[in-house]
């Protein structure tokens, strides 16, 4: 569909008109020569004399060309622009950031895995992450380690790649020995502020308690629940252990209840599946559809018609020219 960005520029077609209308037509003096039969030769010509001035004709083609060249300038001035077919992209409607506890704990070997071998809890983890983010094509993933300290292992990404070698790459006390589950939380709205998505979720997984965070875990879930992040939390590990390693169930349940969430407990890597299969479902993949029409302009068109159509008629209105003359 063509489209005319300036199509007020058509006003300008009228001004040939305004010129002949309002400008003289421009009138030339010439040397005359007096004659004593001059009342003959009018009789005789036919034409009727004026005082000392005359109105050079111009060949007909010439008008026409440059009534043409006019027009193609007009025409680039309006700025003609063609527009195609709508064109629909999906575009990412969720971020999705996932905060791994790699605490000490978490290489205790009390997960079976699929092949009946003993291994750790982060390496369950790591598994059921892996089949968890290979669904999540409509999320933007972004991946916080936390240990004594929470660290920012991968920005919110559509790379999955990316992201699935980021978290291999995380290993136990890398970030420390301790729990700092609050900063976690913390560090995690700092980076759902910079994004302009709406629809934010965090899943924290853990095996233990906080243990020495700046912001406790409540008040950071509080602040999750102001800048609208909803929190899903898993425990892994012996519910019944106790000490700094002591699983805090009542703190996940209520950091899951008081922003929207909901609070899990895995205790083998059935169980771990289970739960991100049930937070697939309550956090469906999303995309926001976007539509545009792609636009492209035109305007050099009717420039290189004129720049043509000048090329063209400059010699031969010169050819013309010189062959009346000569007639004449």
């Amino acid at each position: 569909m063509l489209e005319f960005s300036e199509a007020w520029a058509f006003v300008f077609l009228l001004a040939p008109l305004l010129i002949r209308w309002l400008a003289p037509a421009h009138r030339e003096s010439s040397d005359s020569l007096q004659v004593p039969y001059f009342q003959r030769l009018v009789d005789l010509s036919g034409e009727t004399p004026r005082s000392g001035a005359s109105v050079r004709r111009r060949l007909v083609i010439q008008a026409v060309a440059s009534l043409i060249g006019w027009c193609l300038l007009v025409l680039a001035l309006a700025r003609p622009v063609w527009v195609g077919e709508p064109i629909k992209i999906e575009k990412t409607a969720r971020d999705l950031m996932l905060a791994v506890d790699i605490s000490g704990s978490m290489e205790a070997t009390d997960f079976v895995d699929a092949t009946g071998k003993q291994t750790d809890r982060l390496s369950a983890a790591k598994q059921v992450l892996k089949q968890f983010v290979a669904g999540r094509e409509g999320d933007r993933l972004g991946l916080i380690v936390f240990g004594s300290a929470a660290y920012l292992q991968a920005p919110f990404t559509d790379d999955r790649e990316t992201w699935l070698a980021l978290l291999d790459e995380s290993i136990v006390n890398m970030a420390g020995p301790s729990t700092a589950l609050g900063d976690a939380i913390g560090l995690s709205i700092a980076h759902f502020r910079e994004s302009k998505t709406k629809n934010r979720v965090l899943i924290v997984l853990t095996d233990g308690n906080d243990t020495g965070s700046k912001v406790p875990p409540l008040d950071a879930a509080q602040v999750a629940k102001a800048e609208g992040v909803t929190i899903y939390t898993v425990a892994v590990g012996d519910p019944e252990t106790v000490g700094e390693e002591a699983l805090d169930l009542e703190v996940l349940d209520s950091i899951a209840q008081t922003t929207g969430g909901v609070s899990f407990n895995a205790a083998d890597l059935k169980a771990l599946q289970e739960t991100y299969q049930r937070i697939d479902e309550l956090e469906p993949a999303s995309y926001d559809s976007l539509s545009y029409r792609p636009r492209t302009s035109l305007f050099h068109i009717p420039l290189m018609a004129f720049a043509l159509l000048y090329v063209i008629a400059m010699p031969l209105f010169s050819l013309l020219g010189h062959r009346k003359r000569r007639l004449s």
